[in-house]
């Protein structure tokens, strides 16, 4: 459905009108036309309007509500908008929709969605999404596409929303063909679980589209959905590749497949950013986890690629080298970020390098034409479990620089240390649970301990999707990263007939509870009697319930089982290979600045424990909080924060009705930058906000 605003066709070049030498949009002309800045996976921007000196004067210029894009609400916006040619471009909505903006005001200029029915209401991956992709001819002809919640990769024309006749059919290539699980069988179009929240990626005329699936983590069958990343012509719709990020028989890297196991399991999708060096002609890949998330027994073996980052021929999609960043993954280790592209040098020699953050708070870098890691990655021991059936590697690859720049497991000395009684009643609560190292593996849930293995930096991250951010002139990575998401990994047998995996995320002594991922149930077309998933949940097993155990959670009196800081911004130096500097980022959670169990206590600046996404200008890094706050500096909100690049300092910080929920961009529209930024969260729906400098100030 589309809806045009009249004089949008002559509208972008009185806006801006500026274009590269080439004719194709850039950074350098203060646009920003990739999710991620520029297709590199940069998220930086050269412009300096806004500074250290002024941010904190920045006021609010326009805002766009969701609400009606969709027949309810959205209340976890996560899109980052592009802008072109004086046009903003972005998502919104429990329907997916798309939408253009005037960048200077924010004025609706056309919408466009599709109504897909029980296709949405089954889609895996609902809501928004992360955003769109622009292509254009540089002579006039200019196209946004984007995934629909229904895995259908739309096409239309950026002037006007229509849909562009003749890529695919009229508009539309339904991803889901050509989707399998098994040896080979096509998933059902209107069931099969296949779907996306990231962009496609768009380079020259190819665009390239990942998948993702349901959560993993309690799913029905380890024989699900195949991963598998495609290449399209951007004019015509053609497929030109497909990567099988499960190898089939005679692929390179079946044989780690062990008993045949390639044919019964499925996932390692590609399901956040994938970027591509143009030059070199090369796609770098960040893989996701086989079914199931926290139980491999089903495919013994490494599992390639599941949790590789693997480099393809951006014409052919032949592998050109892969690093598979965890063996035989059962941690949702997931390769979360987008790649970041960085000319680096190092001892004297310059070195095309691939960044690759994660989850586990390692920076992970790569000559990205050979691969090969510009620091040694060791192979060390690691532990091994004790639950049934299950594959273990015996060792996993840890690098030696850079170092974490977060925490990666859960030890006695991260515990919360306030006052004595906190830290006795901390080590108390860890009794219950088995604690160990980074790879510190899944256990066998019981009701007399241990209830599941204590882990930090899987499934929340670490550095999440909100990925890092990259200055190519001072070749510095930012990586913001929650340093307390606590996650308990306890396996316990599903209900009867629920599922085929043997063993899935749960707690012994609770009833099995269903993990539907964020989102899940939230489409516009979801029925509202049955929103939270797949119906009832399933009945506890009859000997669970025979000795139910009372609920235990890793915290302490209403807080964190771990010491501060919570979230923590970092910058590390890509040259050297080290931290250069790094801060708590985000206010204390109203939880711990008002707890009785603190009173009079100093509390340092905690920082908040969830992954956001991040943002790199001439200056400054910006950010902000990912949750709400009440403090005696501001009223309830959150904060969007600015830092000195070179130090970590804060610099300005204005307040956000609600958490930062996507990640921040910039540009510039007749010599004013602006910043948008989604919010939402808890009661607050979801809002596009720009922000601008007064006109006295810029």
């Amino acid at each position: 459905m589309t809806v045009l605003a009249a004089g949008l066709l002559g509208l972008t070049m009185g806006l801006s009108g500026r274009q590269s030498g080439n004719g194709q949009p850039s950074t350098k002309n203060g646009e920003w036309p990739y999710y991620t800045a520029d297709v590199k996976g940069t998220k930086y921007s050269p412009l300096d309007q806004i500074n250290a000196s002024n941010f904190k004067e920045l006021e609010v210029a326009w805002r766009f509500k969701t609400d009606n894009l969709g027949t309810r609400p959205e209340f976890k916006l996560e899109g980052t908008p592009l802008m072109v040619k004086g046009i903003l471009y972005a998502t919104g909505g429990t329907r997916r929709a798309v939408f253009a903006l005037r960048a200077d005001t924010g004025e609706l200029l056309w919408t466009h969605s599709e109504f897909e029915g029980k296709r949405a209401v089954n889609a895996p991956r609902q809501l928004s999404g992360r955003g769109l992709s622009y292509w254009t001819d540089g002579k006039g002809e200019e196209r946004v596409l984007y995934v629909t919640p229904g895995y259908r990769l739309i096409e239309l024309d950026a002037k006007t929303g229509n849909r562009i006749q003749g890529f695919g059919k009229d508009g539309i290539i339904d991803l889901k063909v050509g989707v399998v699980y098994g040896t080979g069988q096509q998933i059902d179009l209107e069931t099969g679980d296949a779907g996306l929240h990231a962009t496609p990626t768009v380079v020259k005329d190819v665009v390239i589209v990942g998948m993702s699936m349901k959560e993993g983590m309690t799913v029905t069958s380890h024989n699900n959905t195949k991963g598998q990343v495609r290449a399209f012509d951007v004019k015509t719709g053609k497929q030109l590749w497909a990567f099988n990020t499960i190898p089939k028989p005679g692929e390179f890297g079946n044989d780690t497949w062990l008993n045949n196991s390639w044919a019964t399991n499925g996932n390692a999708g590609v399901w956040t950013q994938i970027t591509v060096d143009e030059e070199l002609g090369l796609v770098y890949l960040p893989v996701e986890s086989p079914t199931s998330d926290f139980y491999g027994g089903h495919r013994p073996g490494n599992n390639l690629f599941g949790e590789s980052l693997v480099c393809v021929d951006l014409k052919t999609g032949q592998r050109k080298w892969h690093f598979q960043i965890v063996h035989h993954p059962i941690w949702d280790y997931d390769l979360s970020s987008a790649p970041i592209l960085a000319d680096i040098n190092v001892n004297g020699k310059a070195i095309k390098a691939v960044a690759l953050p994660s989850k586990e708070s390692f920076l992970y870098v790569f000559d990205r034409v050979t691969g090969a890691p510009v620091w040694p990655i060791e192979e060390r021991p690691v532990p091994k479990g004790d639950v049934p059936d299950e594959w273990y590697s015996p060792t996993q690859p840890y690098p030696t620089k850079p170092p974490a720049y977060a925490r990666q497991a859960v030890t006695v000395d991260d515990l919360i240390n306030f006052t004595p009684a906190l830290r006795a009643q901390a080590l108390q609560v860890t009794e219950s649970f088995k604690m160990g190292p980074m790879f510190n593996p899944p256990a066998l849930s019981k009701v007399g301990g241990p209830l599941g293995a204590l882990t930090l930096g899987t499934t929340g991250g670490g550095t999440n999707w909100p990925g890092a951010g990259y200055d190519p002139e001072t070749h510095m990575v930012y990586a913001q990263a929650a340093n307390s998401q606590i996650v308990p990994i306890g396996l316990v047998e599903p209900p009867a007939g629920f599922s085929d995996i043997k063993y899935a995320l749960g707690t012994a002594g609770q009833p099995f509870q269903v993990s539907e991922g964020p989102g899940y149930g939230s489409a516009a077309d979801y029925p509202q009697p049955q929103r939270g998933g797949r119906g009832a949940t399933p009945a506890a097993p009859a000997a669970a319930a025979q000795a139910v155990a009372p609920a235990v959670r890793p915290i302490v009196q209403g807080l964190p089982l771990v010491k501060p800081p919570y979230g923590v911004l970092s910058a590390i130096n890509l040259d050297k290979g080290e931290l250069t500097w790094q801060v708590a980022h985000g206010d204390t959670p109203d939880a711990v600045r008002n707890s009785p169990a603190l009173k009079g206590i100093d509390i340092p600046k905690t920082g908040q424990g969830v992954s956001v996404g991040l943002m790199v200008t001439k200056t400054l890094v910006v950010l902000g909080d990912p949750q709400i706050t009440t403090t005696p500096e501001h009223p309830r909100g959150a904060m969007l924060r600015a830092y000195d690049k070179a130090t970590g300092k804060e610099v300005g910080a204005v307040l956000m009705p609600a958490p930062q929920s996507g990640s921040p961009m910039t540009y510039s529209v007749n010599g004013t930058q602006y910043i948008v930024v989604a919010v939402s969260g808890g009661n607050y729906s979801g809002e596009y906000i720009a922000y601008r400098l007064p006109s006295d100030v810029r």
